[in-house]
């Protein structure tokens, strides 16, 4: 397990370095899309329509932030994140579309995600469920917002951090998975289980 601090945007060199367990804390831009976002940002590409901001080597936050505004400014009251899960329909061509190259989330994502993130060379980073006014904290200013008609939390919010976190990553660009390994190393107690319990049972 390592700490690393990384900025946005991010390089090819800084993702493929990563691997499940990493800690992280990112500084920079990232910006946020939950369900509605993502069904838009994907109609309005095949649609040709310009994306409102630049994605490409950003990071991706499921979150659906609760915001207030002071004056003309937007103030981010808390900030936790969405069950990734959601998004795993439109995930791998929003990869593809968008270029970003850190999905944060909670909860971890499918097998197509997972083959998109080892295809365009990207990652899963977890936060922590519960954490939303520490991750609100990390956010110095709120650099531009879209897509207001979709309500608040189904906005695009272009967030500044720094040293958000932590975050572990969770699924790495080879493919690993830490919700894989959980799953596997489950499925073989859970037959040691039933093995112990057959063999007291066959000397009974």
């Amino acid at each position: 397990m390592t700490t690393i601090h990384l900025k946005t945007p991010l390089s090819k060199d800084d993702v493929s370095k990563l691997r499940i367990m990493d800690v992280v804390y990112l500084t920079g831009a990232l910006f946020t899309a939950r369900d509605e976002a993502h069904k838009r940002a994907v109609e309005w590409a095949v649609k040709g329509k310009k994306f409102p901001f630049k994605t490409k080597n950003l990071a991706l936050y499921h979150c659906g932030p609760v915001v207030k505004k002071k004056k003309d400014e937007w103030e981010v009251v808390a900030a936790g994140p969405t069950t990734s899960a959601r998004m795993e329909m439109l995930e791998p061509l929003f990869i593809d579309l968008y270029g970003i190259k850190m999905i944060i989330g909670k909860g971890g994502m499918g097998k197509d995600t997972t083959d998109a993130l080892i295809k365009y060379g990207a990652v899963y980073a977890a936060y922590t469920g519960g954490a939303a006014v520490l991750a609100a904290k990390t956010i110095t200013r709120v650099k531009q917002v879209e897509w207001l008609d979709l309500g608040t939390p189904e906005a695009l919010w272009l967030f500044e951090v720094r040293d958000f976190g932590p975050m572990i990553i969770a699924i790495d660009s080879t493919g690993q998975s830490i919700y894989n390994q959980v799953k596997q190393e489950t499925s073989n107690r859970l037959k040691l289980v039933y093995e112990r319990l057959d063999l007291q049972e066959t000397n009974k």
